[in-house]
C-alpha cells in the first residue's frame, strides 16, 4: 500500500517576498518623521516623480501596527510575507517606497487615466 503522503503536493511558503519586479526606494530622512501622514506625503511625491499618475495599493505603518487593506495579514499569520506586501505584489505594484527601514512602507501602481 502506497504511503498517502507520497501523492501530496508540497507548496512551501516563501521565506521572503519576490520583489524582483518592483523598483524599491529606501528613504531615511535626517530627522525622524512625526507620523504616517508626513510619510505618506513623502511617498506620494516619490511615486508621482517616478510613475506620473499612480495608485496607492497597500501600505504599512509600524508605529500603529496598521496596514491597508485592513486585515490583509490575517490570512498570512504563519507566513513570512505580510499581507500588505502580498497584496501589493499580486495587484500589480511597480514601486515600493520604504521609509525609515520599514517604519512606513507603501506599494504603488502606475496608471494611465488618459
Amino acid at each position: 500500500m502506497a504511503n498517502e503522503n507520497e501523492n501530496q503536493v508540497s507548496c512551501p511558503i516563501p521565506a521572503t517576498a519576490d520583489l524582483s519586479r518592483l523598483t524599491t526606494v529606501e528613504l531615511s530622512p535626517q530627522a525622524q518623521l512625526p507620523d504616517y501622514r508626513v510619510a505618506m506625503q513623502i511617498a506620494n511625491t516619490e511615486a508621482e516623480t517616478r510613475l506620473g499618475q499612480y495608485m496607492l495599493l497597500s501600505w504599512y505603518d509600524r508605529d500603529r501596527d496598521f496596514e491597508s487593506p485592513q486585515h490583509a495579514s490575517e490570512c498570512h499569520q504563519d507566513s513570512a510575507v505580510p499581507g500588505y506586501v502580498d497584496y501589493g505584489i499580486h495587484h500589480g505594484a511597480t514601486l515600493k517606497v520604504d521609509i525609515e527601514h520599514g517604519r512606513f512602507v507603501f506599494f504603488y501602481l502606475a496608471v494611465d487615466f488618459s
